[in-house]
């Protein structure tokens, strides 16, 4: 977390005043910055603002692209935050654990934001370009949203001489999406892949693990009803 010297040397006056944490001070004023805003306060009368978390606030709910207003945008920072939280404490903070925290946070929230990145480095104490590296080094993490289930399309030669990109474009006009989207509601992000390893059942669609051989436009609606 970036902050100045003289927001280091408040939250440090605060630290000795009131036995909290750094974090747990900058959750703190997150909350109030919050209850400004929802009281209509454009400019809050604090000594430490927290700009770079509410300007992370903004660029996460621009990134959900659902949430608008500044209260609630925190709001949801806020909520995310308190998940980061739990993932941490439930490996006792250990830096060692830094890559089973962020698996864990990815299958909360199905991404992994930068509000969620500069808290994990706040807590931690390592550094942000650490984290970074490893948060795009693996394909397990995404650092965009993500949809609460990911539905496959498969490419590969032998689905492609059945049918795949017709099957593909029956998908997308359900969805409302193109490979690699996902929709408003986060609820599907659509992906295509080369080859599921199941080339007799082709062409396929993979949604969570689940194997759908050969579903016609109207099963494909049916199975995009069936989840949540």
């Amino acid at each position: 977390m970036r902050v100045s010297e003289e927001q280091i040397q408040i939250l440090s006056r605060l630290q000795q005043n009131s036995n909290l944490s750094k974090s747990d001070i900058l959750l703190r004023g997150l909350e109030i910055l919050g209850e400004y805003y929802s009281l209509g306060l454009d400019q809050p009368p604090l000594s430490l603002e927290l700009r770079n978390l509410e300007a992370e606030a903004m660029h996460h709910a621009e990134a959900l692209r659902q949430i608008r207003k500044k209260e609630e945008a925190i709001k949801q920072v806020i909520q995310e935050l308190g998940s980061v939280d739990k993932a941490i404490d439930k490996y006792r903070g250990s830096k060692s654990a830094l890559i089973q925290i962020l698996l864990d946070i990815q299958a909360q929230n199905h991404w992994l934001s930068k509000p969620a990145l500069m808290w994990v480095s706040e807590r931690l104490g390592v550094p942000w370009s650490q984290i970074y590296y490893i948060a795009t080094f693996y394909k397990a993490f995404s650092l965009t949203p993500r949809g609460r289930h990911i539905i496959q399309v498969c490419l590969g030669t032998a689905c492609q001489v059945r049918g795949a990109p017709r099957l593909l474009d029956k998908v997308m006009h359900v969805l409302k999406i193109k490979p690699g989207e996902t929709d408003q509601e986060q609820r599907f992000t659509l992906t295509t892949v080369n080859c599921l390893g199941c080339c007799a059942l082709g062409p396929v669609v993979v949604v969570d693990g689940n194997y759908y051989s050969r579903p016609s436009l109207e099963e494909i609606k049916q199975i995009a009803a069936s989840y949540e």
